[in-house]
C-alpha cells in the first residue's frame, strides 16, 4: 500500500529536523526552565506573599502560572513553525514549488505540514510538562491531562498563521503579526493573571482570542478545576480555528503555488 503523499511531506520535514534539532534546544528545553524560574519562583514568591492565593483561587502562583505557560508555549511553537518556515517554502527556498513537481499536491503539502507541526508542538509540550513536574508546579497526572488542550491550542494557531503566511508577499507581515497579535495575546489572555483583572472593555477582547480559551482549558485540565466556560465550548472554539484555518490554508496554498 502506497504511503499517502501528506505523510511523505511530514517525513521530509522530520528528516530535515533530524539534522537541525540542535537549533531548537534553547526554545524547547531551556525556555520552560527560565520561564518557571523567573516568573513562577521569582515573581511568584512576591505574589504569594501578597494577596495572590486569594485572587488565584487559593493556589500558589507557580501552580496557576505553569499550565498557562504550557498553552502559551504551544501557541508560540505552532506560530513559529507556521510563519517563517512557510514563507521560506513559498518564497526563499521554494521547496513547495519543487514538491509540486512530484505527485504531491498543494493539499498534501498543507496537511503534511500540519502533521509535522503537531508533532513539534507535542514534543515541546511534553518537555514543558516534564519541567512543570520537576518544579512541583503540577502532578504527573495533571501534566499529562494538560497535553491535549495545549496541543489543540498550538494547532489552532498553526492553521490560522499558515493561512495568513501563504498570502504574504514578504516577511514584514510576519513581524507585524508577532508584534501586534502574538505578544499582546501572550501578555493579556490569562497566562499570567486572570483576565478579570483587566479593564472592563478589554475582557470581551480577551474572550475572542484563541489563547484565552486554550489557557482556560489547559489550566482546568491540569488543576482539575472549573474553567470560565464549559470545556466543550472552549474546545469547540479552538476546533473552529483549526478547521477554518485548514480550509483557508488549502485555498491559499493552491492559489499561491499554482498561479
Amino acid at each position: 500500500m502506497a504511503t499517502p503523499p501528506a505523510l511523505r511531506v511530514m517525513e521530509a520535514k522530520a528528516r530535515t529536523y533530524r539534522r537541525t534539532w540542535r537549533a531548537s534546544i534553547i526554545s524547547t528545553f531551556l525556555n520552560p526552565v527560565l520561564y518557571l524560574t523567573a516568573m513562577g519562583l521569582g515573581l511568584g514568591t512576591l505574589v504569594d506573599q501578597g494577596t495572590g492565593d486569594a485572587s488565584l483561587g487559593g493556589i500558589p502562583y507557580l501552580v496557576f502560572l505553569a499550565p498557562g505557560l504550557l498553552a502559551a508555549t504551544a501557541m508560540q511553537t505552532g506560530t513559529g513553525d507556521a510563519s517563517y518556515p512557510v514563507m521560506a517554502g513559498m518564497k526563499w527556498l521554494k521547496t513547495y514549488h519543487a514538491a509540486l513537481s512530484t505527485p504531491v499536491r498543494s493539499r498534501d503539502l498543507v496537511f503534511g505540514h500540519f502533521a509535522w507541526v503537531t508533532v513539534r508542538i507535542a514534543l515541546t509540550t511534553v518537555v514543558f510538562a516534564a519541567v512543570m513536574v520537576i518544579f512541583d508546579a503540577s502532578t504527573v497526572g495533571g501534566a499529562a491531562r494538560a497535553q491535549l488542550p495545549a496541543i489543540l491550542t498550538g494547532l489552532a494557531f498553526a492553521t490560522a498563521v499558515t493561512a495568513y503566511t501563504a498570502r504574504l508577499e514578504n516577511e514584514y507581515g510576519l513581524s507585524s503579526l508577532f508584534r501586534f497579535a502574538i505578544i499582546p495575546m501572550f501578555l493579556f489572555s490569562g497566562t499570567f493573571f486572570p483576565i478579570t483583572q483587566l479593564p472592563g472593555w478589554m475582557q470581551p477582547v480577551a474572550y475572542l482570542t484563541p489563547l484565552w480559551h486554550g489557557v482556560e482549558l489547559t489550566r482546568a485540565a491540569a488543576l482539575q478545576t472549573a474553567s470560565a466556560w464549559q470545556p466543550m465550548l472552549h474546545g469547540s472554539y479552538l476546533m473552529l480555528w483549526v478547521i477554518v484555518g485548514a480550509v483557508f490554508s488549502v485555498r491559499n496554498f493552491r492559489m499561491r503555488l499554482t498561479k
